[in-house]
């Protein structure tokens, strides 16, 4: 079975990012694609570092702070720095993510109260 090897188009189109973004994270070391002429090619690994930067997207995190988390798999061989440097940055971003909720819960809260005040005044 040959190896899964996606061109820019279909990697934008697979994973629903434009060029643009796709271009920006190679410009950040997030992905390093295979390089033939003025094509790239993105293998297995490309493929499975883009679900990992996108998944971390959608949880907050930092382009930066994916870099240097995935930048450990090739340094950490057994991957336990890995998984420490994962634990503290979810038990962060858990602790961010709960603080904005609560901020959004208390504006609900106060939205609903104003809007209460005013349904209540044209009786």
């Amino acid at each position: 079975m040959a190896e899964e090897r996606l061109s820019f188009k279909e990697m934008c189109a697979r994973f629903e990012v434009t060029p643009r973004t796709l271009r920006h994270y190679e410009y950040i070391e997030l992905l390093l694609p295979e390089r033939d002429g003025r094509q790239r090619f993105y293998g297995p690994r490309e493929i499975a570092r883009m679900k990992l930067i996108l998944r971390g997207r959608r949880f907050g995190f930092k382009l930066e702070e994916m870099r240097q988390w995935l930048d450990l798999y090739d340094a950490d061989p057994d991957q336990r720095l890995q998984r420490k440097v994962w634990m503290d940055m979810a038990d962060k971003q858990l602790d961010e993510l709960r603080r904005r909720r609560a901020e959004l819960e208390e504006s609900i809260a106060e939205l609903e109260r104003l809007r209460d005040v005013w349904d209540r005044s044209e009786d």
